[in-house]
């Protein structure tokens, strides 16, 4: 699929009849929530229903005007879309327990929902996360395998470039080159993706 940056799917999200632009959304920002909602100690299938839910609800105030772009971060905004939408599903998965107690210790259902900046801080996680796995999914096609590898096996598994150059039977500058180009190209997507914060 072709990389968009945040703004251009943006901006295409007010044509209703632009599916993909929808997809290409969904795409970006449905992992995140839902992997935020599974910490926040949804099951899978609650998480899912509440990332769809807090997708739905920013299209909705997005083509309504409701969020502005030049106000504040998209991840901000759908931190607050999200973190309410968990809220609503514990308290309707609480309705349906018959007893709420989460142990012998008495503690309730509710006390272990973080408090709010503890949730900040979760789905700022979650948020750096989502945007690493995607950028570098997306430089992977971009880029040889050995070059992806090279800069792999520096960065992430911390080996130095001698002993990758002897691994992948290329030069150490080829080594030092990978991790440049890949660096570099790394930053820009990770800003085109953050593009609207």
């Amino acid at each position: 699929m072709e990389w968009l940056t945040t703004t251009t799917v943006l901006d295409r999200l007010h044509d209703a009849n632009d599916h993909s632009a929808w997809s290409s959304f969904v795409e970006r920002f449905r992992a995140p929530i839902t992997t935020f909602s599974q910490k926040q100690g949804l099951n899978l299938a609650d998480a899912e229903d509440v990332a769809q839910e807090t997708l739905m609800a920013f299209l909705e105030s997005y083509r309504k005007k409701a969020y502005e772009r030049g106000r504040g971060r998209l991840s901000h905004y759908l931190f607050g879309i999200a973190h309410n939408k968990i809220l609503l599903a514990r308290r309707k998965i609480a309705g349906r327990e018959i007893q709420v107690s989460t142990g012998d210790d008495g503690t309730s259902f509710w006390s272990a929902v973080p408090d709010p900046t503890q949730a900040q801080e979760a789905w700022e996680r979650e948020w750096r996360q989502a945007t690493l796995v995607q950028s570098l999914e997306q430089v992977r096609q971009e880029v040889s395998s050995q070059t992806y590898e090279a800069f792999r096996m520096v960065v992430f598994e911390h080996l130095v470039p001698a002993m990758v150059a002897e691994r992948l039977g290329i030069s150490r500058n080829a080594v030092f080159i990978a991790k440049h180009r890949v660096g570099a190209r790394l930053r820009d997507l990770c800003a085109a993706f953050n593009e609207e914060q």
